[in-house]
């Protein structure tokens, strides 16, 4: 049976979001499955060469009437935006767990914290477009201003397409940029269904070329568009940023985290149980932000192992758009590489104690269910970003080992370590390799605090004033009031000279 929702996506297969309207691509078309039903829910076309450069010569046009509007027409406008993303939210929801398989809840959310962030960067930008300096010449006024980019282009992935475009696309507006996403493949519906939210803008401003990674790479190679924000893994960031290098382009990169879980024996054990199964299992464990490896101390490890293995059975695993806590995974293609991922580590030597496999009572979609094992650290899934619904527990002795084990990483996302000792929750802070910390609190992000990694987790931030910054350039500005003879010119004094 049709709903609103599968008639909308089928209106919007094969199509790009291009100057305000959309447009049937003249690319070759590709599937788009549910991972609950593993049937067809649309079609996308790939971005031809064409349409790439329509698309950027409209962003060109849009930026310079967007920024030449006053900072407070552009706060109202995005203010516009955030209303109108709020509600379009559940519908946009909707298309999203029918793409990628997330609970509803999660779909549904992500457009509020995008409207979040839109209302945030609002005020921000309004606030602050440059400051005055003191002038290193009497009587002369020195200003620093800040003014956009140009065109960004935002490469988002399919964990979260509506949160993480959101956070780019709210920076990038408010600091006058335009803006063209090109989504996963297996979220592009998602993210034309989102563009009736930015119909207020000037058209071209905001824009959606789907397509796979030739599109990705042709729009971060034009010689037109003037900065990336990317999302994916190490080895396609690394491509996106030699590509961006040869122009020099800003380039926000997020490509991996293998995030780290310590738990201490003075953290309440049945709440970090709890902490812990939201933070390895949310979305199917595929967040960048998971956490992927938990180093638990040998005073409470089998205390903690007994609680997460509870929580874990507790999940009810199912349709995103039933009553459940997890969906499937989002392509037929991820769950066979967490079960390689498992089945190396019980080859390795690690115990299955729940989970390990696909869930009998699915038959059909991309399930798995949620595995907890324990494990070594030498074992290779603690040194590769997972991206599925593992919790691998490691014992340590103390907390001096969990820190160096957590720093054992190619990549330094974020990092989590549950302690109500404050000399301990310190020393996390201050001694993890990440670019964040949470103590207490796994995974929550605010609009007003930066957000990004280190290592080869990639470059830049998002959020907070640096996530304002990243999508700015500077100029120098110097004015004297009049023209009068400056103390440095020719000729230069006599006295002055070498005195060889």
């Amino acid at each position: 049976m049709s709903s609103d929702v599968t008639v909308l996506m089928a209106n919007l297969s094969g199509q790009h979001f291009i100057d305000g309207v959309l447009v049937a691509g003249e690319g070759p078309t590709t599937p788009v499955i549910d991972p609950a039903t593993e049937q067809i829910c649309a079609v996308f076309a790939e971005a031809t060469t064409a349409e790439i450069d329509t698309a950027v010569a409209a962003a060109m046009r849009a930026q310079r009437a967007w920024w030449a509007l006053s900072a407070l027409e552009r706060t109202e406008a995005l203010h516009e935006v955030a209303t109108a993303l709020a509600e379009v939210a559940p519908l946009v929801g909707e298309v999203m767990t029918r793409e990628m398989g997330k609970p509803f809840v999660e779909s549904n959310w992500e457009g509020g914290t995008s409207a979040s962030s839109l209302r945030y960067y609002a005020e921000l930008a309004r606030h602050d477009q440059g400051r005055v300096a003191g002038a290193a010449l009497p009587g002369q006024t020195h200003l620093t201003l800040k003014e956009p980019l140009g065109t960004v282009v935002s490469i988002v992935p399919f964990n979260f397409p509506v949160l993480l475009f959101g956070w780019q696309a709210a920076a990038s507006l408010a600091a006058g940029n335009a803006v063209i996403v090109k989504p996963s493949e297996l979220t592009p519906m998602t993210l034309l269904a989102l563009m009736e939210a930015f119909s207020v803008l000037p058209p071209g401003l905001v824009q959606v070329l789907t397509g796979g990674a030739e599109v990705g790479a042709a729009l971060v190679g034009h010689p037109d568009t003037h900065a990336v924000a990317f999302t994916g893994s190490v080895t396609a960031a690394q491509a996106v940023a030699r590509t961006a290098a040869e122009r020099f382009k800003p380039v926000l990169i997020e490509a991996s985290g293998n995030d780290p879980f310590i738990v201490m024996p003075s953290a309440p054990i049945d709440m970090v149980a709890r902490g812990a199964a939201f933070a390895a299992f949310l979305n199917c464990g595929q967040v960048c932000t998971s956490a992927e490896r938990f180093y638990v101390h040998d005073d409470v490890f089998d205390e903690f192992v007994e609680g997460l293995v509870i929580e874990a059975r507790s999940l009810r695993l199912g349709s995103g758009l039933e009553r459940v806590d997890l969906g499937p995974m989002a392509s037929e293609r991820e769950r066979q590489r967490v079960e390689a991922i498992v089945a190396r580590a019980v080859e390795q030597g690690a115990a299955v104690l729940c989970g390990g496999k696909r869930p009998e009572a699915l038959p059909t979609g991309w399930f798995y269910e949620p595995t907890v094992l324990e494990v070594t650290h030498e074992m290779d899934l603690m040194h590769g970003e997972t991206f599925g619904p593992l919790a691998p527990v490691c014992r340590v002795s103390s907390l001096d080992e969990a820190i160096a084990l957590a720093n054992d990483s190619e990549v330094g996302l974020g990092a989590n370590i549950y302690t109500e000792d404050l000399a301990e929750a310190f020393r996390a802070v201050h001694e993890l390799e990440t670019g964040i910390v949470w103590v207490n609190t796994p995974l929550n992000d605010n609009d007003a605090v930066a957000f990004g990694g280190r290592k080869l987790t990639g470059s830049g931030r998002e959020l907070g004033i640096e996530g304002l910054e990243q999508f700015r350039r500077s100029k120098m500005v110097m004015i004297a009031p009049e023209a009068r003879p400056d103390p440095e010119w020719f000729p230069y004094a006599d006295e002055d000279a070498f005195p060889g």
